[in-house]
């Protein structure tokens, strides 16, 4: 096919591409969302401080539900998962949250505390890399994750290995 033939068909594909991947790197801010999901990641996150973690993440799904652009209840599910002790759940939906903005410092933290507390600590050092990259000046989000990583690098390094039991 000649090449005059072919643009007019890449074209629209290629811009399409190019839209829905400008669209994903923007962060929504809360005056582009829906009042009731905002209003519904507020109780989400008031009860996630109260410590009631399911009551939170009720909340934020609500949210959700209202508005499913909201990465505020994307980061609270994620949250309450840690708060529960269930870090994979939480890695889930903090990458649901990146996937909304790329460049959500609290959301790349977040999800690099729930990696190392799966004992994925490659994977959190390019999430600290990420976010050093994103603050260009000091960065507290970037300096707690340190510490949790080397906290859990530390406790990697000081559990005993378990030896492997024949079984009768």
């Amino acid at each position: 096919m000649p090449p005059k033939l072919i643009l007019p068909l890449i074209l629209p594909a290629c811009l399409s591409l190019a839209m829905t991947a400008t669209m994903a790197a923007a962060a929504i801010r809360d005056d582009q969302l829906k009042p009731a999901s905002v209003t519904l990641a507020a109780a989400g996150q008031a009860a996630l401080s109260g410590g009631k973690a399911q009551d939170a993440i009720d909340s934020f799904e609500a949210a959700l539900a209202v508005d499913p652009r909201n990465v505020a209840a994307f980061r609270g599910i994620a949250s309450a998962y840690e708060q529960l002790g269930l870090p994979g759940k939480a890695v889930k939906y903090y990458r649901e949250a990146l996937a909304l903005n790329p460049s959500d410092i609290a959301a790349l933290e977040g999800q690099g505390r729930a990696l190392v507390a799966r004992g994925a600590t490659a994977r959190a050092q390019i999430n600290l890399a990420r976010i050093k990259a994103l603050c260009k000046a000091d960065c507290s989000a970037a300096t707690r994750l340190e510490g949790v990583i080397a906290k859990g690098t530390q406790q990697a390094s000081a559990a005993p290995a378990k030896a492997a039991t024949p079984r009768p």
